[in-house]
């Protein structure tokens, strides 16, 4: 059985490739999840692709990754990113990497945007590369899986 990477998404994601295409573009979430299956099997990871728009959601599947012993987790918080402690404290409590993605560049966006409190527990943040920051972080936690995170 390969090892497993969730890839978990957050508010309003589902309305990607409708949702402010010039700043989010036009791909929609089927074809991120696409392109995330695509680049787990190029690095041999199985992967469980979710979105809500619940916070609760998003913790409760941040810790299931953590008791399944996953080899990692692409975290795409969309708005939660910028207010949810317990999103920080949800990564912070699991010994899986996490890497934080973001469609848009945030750092060239609203300055409250320019605040993460899940980039304090990731391994990593990827933004403003597109939905091609999700298969950059899954080759990411690829690299890490192979020099032992």
């Amino acid at each position: 059985m390969a090892p497993t990477v969730y890839v978990i998404n957050g508010p309003n994601l589902n309305l990607l490739g409708t949702r402010e295409p010039a700043t989010y573009g036009r791909a929609t979430l089927a074809d991120v999840e696409t392109l995330c299956r695509e680049a787990g099997d190029r690095h041999g990871f199985e992967i469980v692709f979710r979105q809500s728009n619940h916070e609760g959601d998003l913790v409760s599947w941040i810790q299931e990754a953590g008791a399944e012993g996953a080899a990692g987790i692409v975290l795409n918080a969309a708005a939660y990113t910028h207010t949810s402690v317990a999103l920080l404290d949800a990564v912070a409590a699991i010994a899986v990497p996490v890497i934080e993605v973001h469609i848009s560049n945030v750092h060239a966006r609203e300055p409250f945007r320019h605040v993460s409190y899940v980039a304090r527990a990731a391994k990593g943040v990827i933004c403003g590369l597109g939905p091609q920051g999700y298969a950059l972080a899954i080759a990411g936690l690829a690299g890490l899986a192979v020099k032992g995170s």
